[in-house]
């Protein structure tokens, strides 16, 4: 993992619980395989991984002769699973399912205070410093009766909707992987992607980022969104063409929760730092702060099912990662 991850990952009580899981060296960080002990390399049976960990190819499994298993303590595994971990046989684990309940929680915010228009009507307070006519200025805005559409019933997709059943608000969903049946079975209703959009006064994307999704959020579909609808993206930066959603944004006539972006990290001038009709934050709906160790003692509760035999409980497997973010 990254030497920032690995600083902050490993709290006190993980650091107690590991070393009784396995035989291991909680201070030792691993970031180039060519450049670890090779004799260390050569008996290691599980890896430990986190954000920033060097990418599992067939050089680095050359190195890891005892290679069986693979816990990353975080959410996807894209960036350093290869295929040929599958080939060896060696399995994965995932805290993916850690991971997402942040961004779910994170999102449910941005959906509740986006029908309210908190972040409107707090920045006019602070302009005018004065009360203003609510009833007027909230007509045909709140939280009920109100439609959200979400795209992706990826496993954050998934535990939004969840999270928004309490509510009185009617949840679409597009996902092609998705029946009728199972749709019902989650409470949504399903639609093609263009009529969702239409129909929705938020619209959450949670997506995979994959060639296919790169820039389906073009300018013909930001289009159809509805007058005074919000777009919220915790997803990927690449699955909304960025140039197309500026131009919308810019005649005032949508809102949008932008929390990441392609590039990763605006340049200074973009306006997304500066449009009023924007909350833009720098990929922070995922795990941050205390929530770290909560993923790491999901990884470690799935090191101590490896050891004693037991199948991990959110393993991770090559077809997962054509549906995961």
């Amino acid at each position: 993992m990254g030497a920032t991850v690995h600083r902050t990952l490993l709290e006190a009580a993980a650091l107690e619980r590991l070393p009784r899981v396995a035989d291991t060296d909680t201070a030792l960080l691993v970031t180039d395989y060519r450049a670890a002990d090779p004799q260390l390399l050569a008996r290691t049976e599980v890896l430990f991984t986190h954000w920033g960990s060097p990418l599992l190819d067939e050089d680095a499994l050359r190195r890891l002769p005892a290679l069986k298993a693979v816990v990353h303590a975080a959410g996807s595994v894209k960036h350093h699973i290869t295929p040929a971990v599958w080939e060896r046989g060696i399995t994965v684990s995932s805290a993916a399912e850690a991971n997402a309940r942040p961004v779910a929680e994170f999102t449910l915010a941005a959906i509740l205070f986006a029908n309210k228009r908190v972040l409107d009507s707090a920045r006019r307070y602070r302009r005018e410093r004065t009360a203003y006519e609510l009833l007027p200025y909230f007509a045909g805005y709140g939280n009920y009766r109100r439609t959200v559409g979400i795209v992706g019933a990826s496993r954050i997709g998934r535990r939004v909707i969840e999270l928004l059943r309490p509510f009185d608000l009617d949840v679409l969903l597009y996902d092609p992987y998705v029946d009728a049946q199972e749709a019902a079975a989650l409470g949504v209703c399903p639609l093609p992607l263009d009529e969702l959009v239409s129909r929705s006064d938020v619209v959450s994307i949670h997506a995979p980022q994959l060639p296919e999704t790169h820039h389906m959020f073009d300018a013909q579909l930001l289009g159809r969104l509805a007058d005074g609808a919000t777009l919220v993206n915790t997803a990927r930066g690449s699955l909304v063409d960025t140039d197309a959603l500026v131009a919308e944004l810019r005649t005032g006539r949508i809102h949008a929760v932008i929390d990441v972006t392609d590039p990763e990290e605006p340049p200074a001038g973009s306006p997304l730092f500066t449009l009023p009709n924007v909350l833009l934050t720098p990929h922070i709906a995922g795990s941050l702060g205390n929530e770290l160790s909560r993923m790491a003692h999901w990884a470690i509760d799935e090191v101590e099912r490896y050891a004693h035999g037991r199948p991990f409980a959110h393993g991770v497997g090559p077809d997962e990662l054509l549906r995961s973010a």
